[in-house]
């Protein structure tokens, strides 16, 4: 089973892709600052037009699988794990079938 790596960049295009679907504004509008924290996992501020909304991990996947499937015609059911990279940053692994 092959897996993918997705880049940061790529995630935070997904989820401005995903917000700007979402509140119907261009995804250039939107603002992603993704995080980690230990005790919370991953989550990202996105900010549009000066207002702010906090993505759970749940949103990210939601937005990532909307990516593969529109973005890279993938399964969009694969499976998808958030990584904490020391070099990468934040990154995703997408385990193909």
């Amino acid at each position: 089973m092959e897996t993918l790596t997705i880049p940061e960049q790529d995630i935070i295009n997904a989820v401005c892709i995903y917000i700007a679907e979402k509140k119907q504004v261009k995804p250039q509008e939107v603002e992603v600052e993704l995080m980690y924290d230990d005790d919370y996992g991953f989550s990202a501020e996105v900010y549009v037009a000066d207002r702010k909304q906090v993505l759970i991990t749940q949103n990210l996947i939601e937005a990532l699988r909307g990516w593969l499937d529109q973005q890279l015609h993938m399964n969009p059911y694969s499976g998808i794990q958030l990584v904490l990279d020391d070099e990468q940053g934040i990154i995703a692994q997408i385990k193909g079938s």
